[in-house]
This record gives structure tokens, sequence and C-alpha cells, in this order.
């Protein structure tokens, strides 16, 4: 088909629809105002697209460069084949990118690949040198046999060149070089560049080429994303300051020349906080007090100094911390313990000032750090020789580097504590709202500790991100309210839009159903769990097909799992496992149920299309556990935007139901009922509850759909909806 030059050139399909179009036109519109974009759209309506078309279009007329990025591992595959559609209609050239510790052909780490790169360049420069050397040694000799004298002094000094040359030729052939890249450099990889271009080619089809042409596909890919228009990304590509500095060099791009698609951009938040945070543990301590007493450097011993001090006030804080007999009952998981202080420093850094003995800790550090890189250089150095087989990281150089950043933010913390609440607020911000961890968990040789930044805020992370690229188009079904996503992610004035189901609504029905409330306290209530149970019950035994239930956790899926006695079959998703092959068995069924938690997999990028689904339930509001991490996250909110609560709890956790509610009605021809299980969701209990009711926090136009119901009254409510739409294979069940 011949190319046109208008807004949907990349739209793959007939037509979009009403509400794709209209986004699309939008989203050209405000990447041409350099403009953010955030953008609500319900579940099954092609956001992608509608994100994806505009961006292609903008940066073929501008020559820039497109990244759509998720956290979804299933997304990406969706993406493929969106642009996989898209190259049938239009010659798109695109890839997906993934990390080199995936890609691989002989399984070594970042810092080994890195030294086997340059050493393997280095011998690859040396041959090239000396084949231009033997080149012109055979030049000069055929000159000098013709009776040039000068050509035989010259080719005199050409020989002693070679000689030299030869000889670190065969030093380099002795140390640690990669064969696949070594190939890279000597073989003709056109072949490969012409397949990557013909397709949109996925990093295990990339890396199966690679393996049978005995090729570096990595680095051959690498190589080849300056020519791309589209590349498929996992987030930390772009989260991850380093990465994404290394990133954008690959693409050939500076940030304003890129334009980047967040999918599920609802994670943006959480992803960007894990990427802010720094850990430091003490088995890396006593590595590098190892490495500190090995070394015969001068440094060493201040740089021990400074270790042992801070290894010493975590295990002196942990213990005060673990009462009697609490040590026993560590498990394998991290176990956080309390330190941060509302008045000035934290407990390990006070312990950590209080023992310290030097020359003062300052000059310590500084010295440390000089060590540290010093012996970070060594280990490259041995490496590089062929002395060790692998490239040590230095842990001396990693765990002082986090004391010295460990002791800033701690600076900034007391610093805060002592100003007014105003000033507080900018001094949070400044931080980043950094909030301090101590963790305990039991390891071979007993329990040992951890100790962490948390960055409350991440906003020190994206703001630099979003401010600094062209625009971004920030999409998800659950993104509203946009001022709060927008003040927490540092978007400056960003345009937004928002478009809810446009399938016919008289083919859903979303009910609030007024079962007692499963707080917390309650969840082991004899009255509450037959309530539940029951209602559970009918909803599966009233849906023409398969039902989806939601809970706050893995135990009370489980919990619900055990207690329901139906004829249907069903389906337990267990924490840690697998849900591909269980999604599949479900999906194939005819009349099943499948139990899962709202804090799992299943709840975003997994799609329930057709009748793979015709019932979704959600059980209980889905707070997570206020712990010691979330309670500051609430209070550098409350700080930063005197809404702690609701920017930290509240709205993540009603984003969390509304992604849950959205894995069914995928198309406008499909018949579903969506059931919220808790007197929080209905109208009593906004009026009756206060604060725990959360009717009010959903979208207008989605509350304006929730029909309260009581609990008994749920089976006739879907009785008569689906008898309506002649969705029962014969007789339907009977009250």
């Amino acid at each position: 088909m011949a190319a046109d030059s208008s807004p949907l050139r990349f739209f793959p399909y007939e037509s979009p629809y009403e509400n794709q179009r209209a986004a699309i036109e939008r989203i050209h519109g405000a990447l041409g105002d350099e403009r953010d974009v955030l953008f609500e759209g319900a579940c099954g309506t092609g956001k992608t697209l509608s994100a994806l078309v505009p961006a292609l279009e903008f940066a073929r007329e501008e020559d820039k460069t497109v990244v759509i990025t998720t956290n979804v591992h299933q997304q990406m595959r969706q993406f493929v084949e969106d642009a996989r559609a898209i190259n049938d209609r239009e010659p798109l050239r695109a890839t997906v990118f993934k990390g080199k510790s995936s890609m691989c052909h002989i399984d070594v780490d970042y810092e080994e690949c890195q030294v086997l790169r340059d050493s393997t360049k280095d011998l690859v420069n040396a041959e090239e040198d000396l084949a231009d050397l033997e080149a012109r040694e055979e030049s000069l000799l055929d000159a000098s046999q013709d009776g040039d004298s000068d050509a035989t002094e010259a080719r005199s000094a050409v020989m002693d060149e070679l000689e030299n040359v030869e000889s670190e030729v065969e030093e380099l052939r002795e140390e640690s070089v990669c064969e696949h890249y070594y190939n890279n450099l000597t073989a003709d990889t056109d072949a490969f560049y012409a397949w990557l271009a013909a397709d949109v080619r996925t990093p295990e089809e990339i890396y199966e080429y690679a393996e049978q042409e005995n090729l570096c596909g990595y680095e051959l890919l690498k190589d080849g994303m300056e020519s791309m228009d589209l590349v498929v990304c996992n987030y930390h590509h772009l989260l991850d300051p380093v990465i994404r500095e290394q990133f954008f060099r690959w693409l050939g791009r500076d940030p304003e020349d890129v334009i980047t698609v967040f999918d599920e951009a609802h994670n943006v938040e959480s992803a960007a906080r894990e990427h802010a945070t720094r850990t430091l543990t003490e088995t890396t301590l006593d590595s590098a007090l190892a490495e500190c007493d090995d070394s015969d450097d001068s440094r060493a011993a201040r740089a021990r100094n400074v270790i042992e001090a801070f290894r010493r006030a975590l295990v002196t804080t942990y213990d005060e911390k673990l009462g009697f007999g609490e040590r026993e009952r560590i498990g394998e998981d991290w176990e956080d313990l309390e330190v941060a202080n509302s008045e000035g420093r934290d407990d390990l850094t006070l312990a950590f000032l209080d023992g310290y003995t030097g020359q003062g800790i300052e000059a310590d550090v500084e010295t440390a750090l000089a060590f540290g890189a010093a012996l970070d250089r060594e280990y490259d150095r041995q490496y590089r020789n062929g002395e060790t087989q692998v490239r040590k990281e230095c842990q001396t150089l990693q765990t002082v580097q986090f004391i010295e950043s460990w002791l800033a933010d701690g600076g900034k913390r007391a610093e805060g504590a002592r100003s007014s609440s105003v000033e507080r607020s900018e001094s949070d911000g400044a931080s980043g709202g950094r909030h301090p961890v101590v963790s305990v968990r039991e390891g071979p040789d007993g329990v040992y500790g951890r100790a962490e930044s948390f960055a409350s805020i991440p906003r020190d992370v994206t703001e630099p991100l979003f401010s600094n690229l062209h625009a971004s188009v920030l999409m998800s079904a659950t993104l509203r309210p946009f001022d709060v996503l927008g003040d927490v992610l540092g978007l400056d004035e960003p345009e937004t839009m928002a478009y809810g189901l446009t399938f016919p609504e008289e083919r859903r029905r979303t009910f609030a159903v007024d079962t007692p409330a499963l707080f917390a306290s309650e969840r082991d209530s004899p009255g509450v769990q037959k309530s539940i149970t029951e209602t559970l019950g009918d909803a599966i035994r009233f849906t023409p097909g398969n039902s989806l239930l939601f809970f706050p956790s893995y135990a009370e899926a489980e919990r619900y799992h055990d207690r329901l006695d139906t004829e249907a079959t069903t389906y337990l998703d267990e924490p840690g496992e697998t849900v591909e092959s269980l999604r599949e068995q479900f999906a194939a069924g005819e009349h099943g149920a499948l139990f899962t938690s709202l804090w799992g997999t299943l709840t975003e990028g997994v799609s329930f299309d057709g009748d793979d689904a015709h019932t979704v339930v959600v059980v209980g509001v889905p707070y997570p556990h206020l712990d010691d991490r979330l309670r500051a996250v609430e209070d550098a909110y409350d700080a930063a935007y005197e809404s702690g609560w609701q920017y930290a709890v509240e709205i993540p956790t009603i984003r969390k139901t509304r992604q849950a509610l959205g894995r069914v009605l995928r198309s406008p021809e499909e018949v579903g009922v969506r059931a919220l299980c808790d007197a929080r969701y209905t109208e009593r209990g906004q009026r009756e509850m206060g604060k725990y009711g959360v009717r009010e926090t959903f979208p207008d136009e989605e509350r304006a759909e929730l029909l309260d119901v009581a609990p008994d009254k749920l089976k006739y409510a879907m009785l008569n909806f689906y008898s309506d739409h002649d969705a029962y294979d014969g007789d339907p069940p009977t009250p």
C-alpha cells in the first residue's frame, strides 16, 4: 500500500474506533507542542495504537525515534504484534531491546563483558595493523628487489615495527577475548542487518540467529539501533539514569530527539522508586573488609576503619531492635526494622557517628573512596591480562559510596527535622524523600542485616527524564486523578485525556455488592466468611462461562478457593508460580472459576477475551500492608502535597481495583458482569463509613455505572442480565 501523509498513516487496520481517532489527533497535536500526554483509556479500547500511531507519524515528519516501554512482560508480545501489523501497512524499522544478561551467548556479567569487548577490539585492531604492515613490507620488498635503495631502508624499519606488532598480537591472543564479538568485528554482517530490517525482530529471534552464526546478537543489535524508527524496551532502560545514557547513545539520539510511550504508566511511580532505592548488606560489608585486609595499600587501614564502624553500627542497631526471642522467628525474607526518627538522624547513623574513631569521617571516607577506585582499576587490569577468570567487582568501592550517600541523606533528614513545615517540604523534595530502613533475614550463618536508603518520592528520577525528552505519552486504563500523577512524576502542564468504555453499556453490568467490609480485622469472622462464600457461589453459578475472582491477598484467594463447594472447575493462582499455563487452562474451560490476588500478575497486561471469562469479581478493598516504607511514602507525600493518605494509599489501591475490573469486556460484542464485593464500594458505605468508603475515588463515569445490590439479590440481577442477552447455553440456572 502506498504511503500517505496523515496521522493515520501508521494505523494498521481498516479504521480506528471513534475514541481512537480523537486520541490520535490530540496526541499528534500535543507532540507538535512538545507537551507530555497523560492518556487514560478503558481496557480493550486500543490505547497502544492510539499512542503509537501519532508518535510514529510525528517522528517520521520530524526525524525522531519512538521508544515504547512497559514493565509487564505480556505487553511486550502485544507491542511486537502491533508493530508487525503496522509494518505490513507502512514500512517500519522496529525491534525489541533487552539487556545483555538475557542475550549473552557465554553467560558473563556486564563488567566481564566490558573487559572482553575491549580486549577483543584491541586484538582486532592489532591484527589489522599487522595485516597493513605485512602488505607494506611485501610492497617494499618488491621495490628493493628492483634496486630501490630507499625501499630497502624503509623495509628495514617496517620489519622492526612488524616484529613488535606480531608480539603484541600474540600477547593479545593469550588474553581473554569473546569469540562471538570477534566474529562481529571480522565477519561480513550485512546479511544480519538486512534480516533485522526485514521484520520486527524479538531478542529471542536475534539470539537464535546470532547463535547459529557464532556472532554476538546483543552487540549487533546495539549497533543496529541507530537505524530504528521504533524500539520496544523495559522500564529500566529509561528509568535508570546510567542505562538511559547508554541507551540513547546506542539509539544515536539526544534525549530531545526521542519520544517515549509508557504503557501501564500507573506503575512508573513504583518502578522509579525501586530504581532510586539503594541497599548495602552485611555480607557486602564483610567482603569489603576482606578486600582491605588483603591489600598492602597504605589507604586500606582508613577504608577498613570506615567500613568496620558502619558494620558495627548496623549490627548494634538491629540487635537493639530485636527483642527477646525475636531472632528465632526471623525467616528467609527481609523483615524491616524501624530506625527513622522524627527528630533528626536515624538510629543507624547515630550509632555510626557515636562509635566512630579515626582521623575524621569526611577525610577517611574520601581516602576510602580513592582506595576503592584504585582497587577497582587493579581488578580491571588483572582480568584484561588474563590473571583472573572473572572480572571482580570492588566491594570496597560500592560499600564506601553507599556510606557516603547514607551520611549525606541523613544530614538532609536532620536539617528537614529542624525546619518549619514549609521548609521541611522543600527539604524533602530536594533530598528525594529518602527514608532509612534496616532489615534482617536468616542466612546460612544466622541472622544478618541490610541498610537501605528507600526513595519515598521518585520525582528525582522521573522529572529529569521527562523534562529532557521531546515529549512522552503515559498511558494506562487507570491514571486518574491526573493532577496527582503529574505532581508525583514532575510533569509540567501535561495534556490530559480520558476515554471510558465506548462498548454498548447495555452489554455490561457493574455491581457494588453490600457484603460485609473485608477489613483485615474481620477476615476471620465466621459471619463475614459465610456471606462472601455464598455471594461468590452465586456469582460463579449464574455466570454462563468462566469467572475471575480477585482477592486482597493470595491467602484470601486460597481461603475462599477451599471454602467454596461449586460444580465449576476451580483454579488457584499461587505466589511464585507462572500464570501463563494456568490462564490457558482456565480460558480453555467452559465453566471455571480462577482465584487470584489483586497484587498478582493477572491484574495487568493479561486480557481474557471473548469466552475466556464473562464475570469478574473483586472481593474487598486491596489496601497494601501499612508498613514502615508505606508510612514513609505517606509522610513524604503529606509533607510535599498535604495529601499523604490519598496519594500514597487510596488512589493506588483503587487503580489496582479498576485494573482487575478491566480484565473482561475487551470488545463491543462481549457481554459481562463486574462485581465489587465489599460495603465500602456502595452508596451506603460512602454515607455511613466515613473515610473508609471508597466509592467517590472512582472516576465519575465509572461511579455512575455502579449499581448497589444486596448479597442475596446478586444472583437474580445476574440471571436477569445474562438471560436478556441469551448468554446461557440451554436452560438458565434456577435461583
